[in-house]
């Protein structure tokens, strides 16, 4: 567990700057600034997540794996568990659920996304406060699922709309080709 508290995931929302994404961004700021238990998988008004963009070399392809529960093509990505950085967070899931070596393609957030988790067993619904952050691996890795998921696999962006439906990942891929034809940045 680390200890450095809500400090920094606040300065790198503060610093979040996707045009049209404003809303999304306060809305985190406000639950991370009054939750102080956001980081703990049984705070049940919700609770950060890091999630992994894993993309090629050359931002042509991006890793996906196919959720073994959701069965739905996602990021790699999971619970903070207690962990306030949640840039490792999305590095250590990426890895765990690859098997692959990641680095970081840039140290500011890439996408914010909320969603809901339907009540399962004994844990109630609640929401996903889920952080991405933009990772790089080499192609010529081969990935390999784990028991979270059924497969992974290289898709390139051109293709990603084949394998999924999910519009925060289409959001992804959107702003992947943005930056890639200079339109856009992720702070401007």
């Amino acid at each position: 567990m680390n200890s450095l508290g809500r400090g920094p995931l606040l300065a790198l929302l503060d610093a979040y700057a996707w045009e049209g994404e404003f809303s999304i961004r306060d809305k985190f700021h406000q639950f991370v600034a009054t939750e102080p238990r956001c980081f703990e998988n049984d705070c049940w008004a919700g609770h950060i997540t890091g999630s992994a963009w894993v993309l090629s070399r050359d931002s042509s392809e991006t890793l996906l794996l196919l959720h073994r529960k959701l069965g739905k093509w996602l990021q790699p990505g999971g619970h903070s568990d207690g962990e306030s950085d949640t840039c490792a967070v999305a590095m250590r899931e990426a890895r765990e659920e690859t098997g692959i070596s990641v680095e970081l393609a840039s140290p500011k957030i890439f996408d914010l996304d909320v969603h809901r988790i339907p009540a399962r067993g004994s844990d109630p619904q609640h929401l996903h406060f889920d952080v991405r952050f933009a990772l790089w691996a080499d192609r010529v890795q081969s990935p390999c699922a784990s028991e979270e998921s059924q497969a992974v696999a290289w898709i390139p962006l051109a293709e990603v709309v084949n394998y999924t439906s999910e519009e925060s990942v289409l959001r992804m891929v959107r702003k992947t080709l943005r930056l890639r034809r200079g339109e856009a940045t992720p702070r401007p």
